[in-house]
């Protein structure tokens, strides 16, 4: 598959099939995303996948309350917790930021990861979705993550039991100018 039509092709999945997601071709996956690049090549972005009964006990007790995504990830057969390893991103040898950013330079390096992660899915056959509200410190005990890790985004990703249509998108006017 071509880049443009992955980027183009790819919609969030919030309804899938009940197939189990191959360890295999989970394994490939991470290794075509571990590709995406890091400030500094820190490369600070771990997985964690997650099946049941955990995964449902994380549906349950992390989503704060949000029916809709409780039931996202119960319905999927697998869920993957994007971690960060905290303090090394953004970050100087010495322990000092390197810009006025400070240390968000993490978060956007975990979002490059997992927008990479969710197109090499799609390009795998798999549907995914990013989920960003849910109780990230109850989801890192229910993990058992060292303390050294965040958990900063929750992806329910199987086989796509829907078809979804491409949202309205911006013109290239609205999105561009030049200087």
């Amino acid at each position: 598959m071509l880049a443009q039509e992955c980027i183009k092709g790819r919609r969030s999945i919030r309804k899938f099939k009940p197939d189990e997601v191959n360890h295999d071709v989970l394994a490939s996956i991470v290794e075509t995303a571990s590709y995406a690049p890091s400030w500094k090549n820190t490369q600070i972005t771990r997985y964690v996948a997650v099946e049941n009964p955990l995964k449902d006990r994380i549906a349950e007790e992390c989503t704060n309350g949000f029916s809709h995504n409780m039931n996202i990830i119960k319905n999927a057969p697998m869920l993957i917790a994007v971690t960060i390893i905290k303090n090394r991103c953004g970050f100087e040898r010495d322990g000092s930021y390197t810009t006025r950013r400070g240390d968000s330079w993490q978060m956007f390096d975990a979002g490059i990861a997992s927008e990479a992660f969710c197109l090499a899915a799609h390009d795998a056959g798999l549907g995914t979705v990013i989920l960003g509200i849910f109780d990230d410190e109850k989801a890192a005990e229910l993990l058992e993550l060292p303390s050294d890790r965040e958990v900063v985004t929750l992806i329910p990703i199987g086989y796509a039991d829907e078809t979804p249509d491409a949202p309205k998108r911006k013109t290239v006017e609205d999105l561009l100018t030049y200087k």
